[in-house]
């Protein structure tokens, strides 16, 4: 079963020391740490770590995929393929991404939509970048008025574009869900 997908766009490729950073973040992070190559790691996220104490009853430890790419790193078939139905994001972030991160959970219990927001957030803390979540047509209202939010759209399918501390506070929200 596959769950949430969150995607970090970037302006530039992600520097070696800060693909270090990451993957001690990730390491430090995990119970179980694969690095497939450099910048793509198979993991399963100690829920605890990201400050998760509620679990809804299932193992802490959930599966996640961390994934760099563009350019010079990973697939640059899978960047290209995931931005040519993108609009044009400039206007709405201030440039056109050059990378990405996708941070994939391989669950979609509750727990897994709040472990894939909160580990997108700690990996933006390391890499920077901007967040690319897509949405609910009636989440758009909700997230417009949370801080970190650089801006939403609705067309042609509702999404925003934040900050990690946007994410963190989506995260607190009643209900909290994204989208698979």
């Amino acid at each position: 079963m596959s769950g949430p997908v969150l995607v970090i766009e970037l302006a530039e490729a992600v520097p070696r020391a800060a693909i270090q950073g990451l993957r001690d973040l990730l390491v430090r992070a995990s119970a179980r740490f694969e690095e497939k190559r450099i910048g793509e790691y198979d993991l399963n996220i100690h829920a605890e770590s990201l400050g998760i104490s509620d679990t809804g009853g299932v193992d802490g430890r959930r599966p996640v995929l961390v994934s760099v790419m563009g350019p010079g790193i990973g697939d640059e078939s899978v960047f290209e393929a995931e931005h040519a139905d993108e609009v044009d994001q400039e206007p709405l972030i201030g440039f056109t991404p050059t990378h990405a991160v996708d941070v994939v959970a391989f669950c979609n219990r509750p727990v897994d939509h709040v472990v894939t927001a909160l580990l997108t957030a700690a990996v933006m803390d390391v890499v920077g970048g901007v967040v690319n979540a897509e949405l609910r047509e009636d989440q758009v209202p909700m997230v417009a008025g949370l801080p970190g939010v650089i801006a939403t759209m609705t067309d042609p399918w509702p999404a925003a574009y934040g900050s990690a501390e946007f994410l963190r506070a989506w995260a607190q929200q009643p209900g909290f869900r994204l989208l698979m």
